[in-house]
This record gives C-alpha cells, sequence and structure tokens, in this order.
C-alpha cells in the first residue's frame, strides 16, 4: 500500500528492517481489506479472556484525589493512598455523594457529605475493587463474569530504557469497533497520509496481522519497521515493532467500555531503542511524551471517526 506519486522520495532514518518484502496478498487494497477476515479476527480476539480486568488511565495521573471514571456501566473513583492504588464505587453508601470530594485520611475515603468514612472493609454494599498499576497504566478489576486473574493479561512490554505515553479519548461505539480498526490496518496510509508514507501487509490471518509500514518523521523523512499487530485480551491489541529501529517497541490499544455505546480509548505507547543515547532521551519524559501523545491524539481523531461510522452502521441496520 502506498500513496506515493512517481516523483516522491523518502529519505530513510535509522535500521531498516533486515528481513526481504514479502507481501502476503495480492491485489487492490480494498480487495486486501476483506470484511470477512477481520470479523473473524476479531471474533476470536473477543473469545479471549480478560481476568475481569479494565484499562483505565495512565497511572501517573492518579494521585491522592479520587478521580472519577465509568468503567463496565459502573461509576468508580481511583485514588492514592500513600502510593498504592485504589478503586471503589463513585457514590457513597450513605446518600449518593460523589467521593470525588473525598479527603483521603488514614486509609478511608472520608465522604465530603456526612463525613463517613469508608475503608478497606467497606460499607453496606459499598466495597473497594481490585486495583493494579503495571507502571504505565491503572487498572480496576470489575466483577463481569470472566474468571478472575491477579493481575491484567498484558503483552510483553520492552525491558531495559523505555519512554511511555499515554492517552485517553472517548468514543460513541462499542470496544470491538476500537479493536476491528487496528485489525484493518489497509485504511493507513489512505486515511492517514500524514502519518504513513507506505504499508505493506506481510501476514494476514485470525491471530495476528505483520506489515512492513514507513512513517513519516517530517515531510519526506520516514522511519521503516516490521510491525505485528495481535491481543492478548478480549479489548486490547498491541503493535509490536519486531525488526527496524525501536524493535520491542509496543503500542497498546485498550478498549474500555463504559456505558451502552461509549467506550474509551486507553492507549499506551512503550517505546525503547537500541540508539546510542537513548537512556538520556528517556529521561526528558515530559517533553518527548507530550509530542508522542500528541501524535496518537491525531490519529485515534480520525480513527475514532471510523469506529463510531462503523458502529452508526451496525445500529442503522439493527
Amino acid at each position: 500500500m502506498s500513496l506515493r506519486r512517481p516523483t516522491d522520495r523518502l529519505l530513510y532514518l535509522g535500521r531498516r528492517p533486515r528481513t526481504p518484502l514479502t507481501p502476503a496478498l495480492s491485489g487492490d487494497d480494498w480487495a486486501q481489506a476483506s470484511p470477512a477476515r477481520i470479523e473473524r479476527a476479531l471474533a476470536r480476539a473477543r473469545a479471549l479472556p480478560a481476568g475481569g480486568w479494565y484499562a483505565v488511565d495512565a497511572s501517573r495521573l492518579i494521585d491522592g484525589n479520587p478521580r472519577a471514571y465509568a468503567v463496565a456501566g459502573q461509576r468508580l473513583v481511583l485514588w492514592r493512598d500513600q502510593g498504592t492504588l485504589r478503586a471503589a464505587p463513585e457514590a457513597c453508601p450513605h446518600m449518593g455523594a460523589s467521593l470525588v470530594g473525598a479527603r483521603v485520611c488514614d486509609g478511608a475515603l472520608v465522604c465530603p457529605w456526612h463525613g463517613l468514612r469508608l475503608g478497606s472493609g467497606g460499607h453496606g454494599a459499598w466495597r473497594p475493587l481490585p486495583a493494579h498499576d503495571d507502571g504505565v497504566l491503572a487498572w480496576v478489576r470489575v466483577d463481569d463474569g470472566d474468571p478472575p486473574t491477579d493481575a491484567p493479561i498484558l503483552a510483553p512490554r520492552p525491558s531495559g530504557p523505555c519512554l511511555d505515553a499515554v492517552i485517553r479519548m472517548e468514543a460513541r461505539c462499542e470496544p470491538a469497533d476500537i479493536l476491528a480498526n487496528r485489525l484493518d490496518p489497509w485504511h493507513g496510509a489512505h486515511f492517514h497520509p500524514y502519518a504513513f508514507a507506505d504499508l505493506t501487509v506481510t501476514r494476514a490471518d485470525d491471530e495476528a496481522l505483520e506489515l512492513r509500514v514507513a512513517y513519516r518523521i517530517a515531510g519526506p523523512l520516514v522511519m521503516e519497521v516490521d510491525a505485528r499487530f495481535h491481543c492478548p485480551d478480549r479489548r486490547t491489541i498491541v503493535m509490536t515493532i519486531i525488526d527496524g529501529d525501536g524493535a520491542g517497541s509496543v503500542v497498546e490499544t485498550h478498549a474500555t467500555p463504559m456505558g451502552p455505546g461509549r467506550t474509551a480509548v486507553v492507549e499506551a505507547t512503550i517505546a525503547t531503542s537500541e540508539r546510542r543515547g537513548f537512556g538520556v532521551a528517556a529521561r526528558l519524559g515530559p517533553l518527548l511524551r507530550g509530542m508522542v501523545a500528541r501524535q496518537a491524539e491525531r490519529l485515534w481523531a480520525d480513527d475514532i471517526a471510523y469506529a463510531e461510522r462503523r458502529a452508526w452502521l451496525r445500529w442503522r441496520d439493527s
């Protein structure tokens, strides 16, 4: 897949993939982007366990002040108590006050309306929920009928010096529509020409997609890598760079249902590099994190439109 004109000349930055390019499919992009193939891969992903865990937001955003989130049809608050991530229902069990305004005192939430202390033992039907901080994302476990696991099911992440950036955006669609977007790489260079110059699918089956992609740094300057997309659980799709500069880097896209027809896209980019000096660059986290996040938000502004259109077409025909 390429939108280059014959006169375009790309300038390649960094180490390019070592293996020869072997397309997995032939024909026009619209023919390769088979709806049946995408639906099979989506069905396989949706059958995977998730252990009851839902990605909520960047872990660095959660502090001692309770923050409210909608997760799987529930209103929850997340906060930290002496550095430990906590989660619980957002409404006080006494008279329904929002615990976003609660104080954290000696391990308990103190309701701002009447001072009811809500600790680890709960109060009536109000009970804290299991929470997990993986160092990048904050998670909560909800009793959704899935056999629970002690921690979220994560794909391998890079070891050594890393730079991470997290975005959270909301969409009017279902989680399946977010995954379906990522299971359709063929739209990349057509729908995002500002981000991708070349894209060729080298593997396309129900378990994984692999592609060689040249993504734009600035103008004709591009980086070319081989990437693999796969789903480790029913609400997540992970892109891993498997060859080229930044091998081992991942982009985790988590589709967290908020309620009927509403989904939060929580995406974590965790980048690494063999380049000398990357460790120093990674320590410039706030500056680089903002640049990575802005690029991800630009892509998802388009891709949310894609996912919402997919949902609208389904709802229209139901």
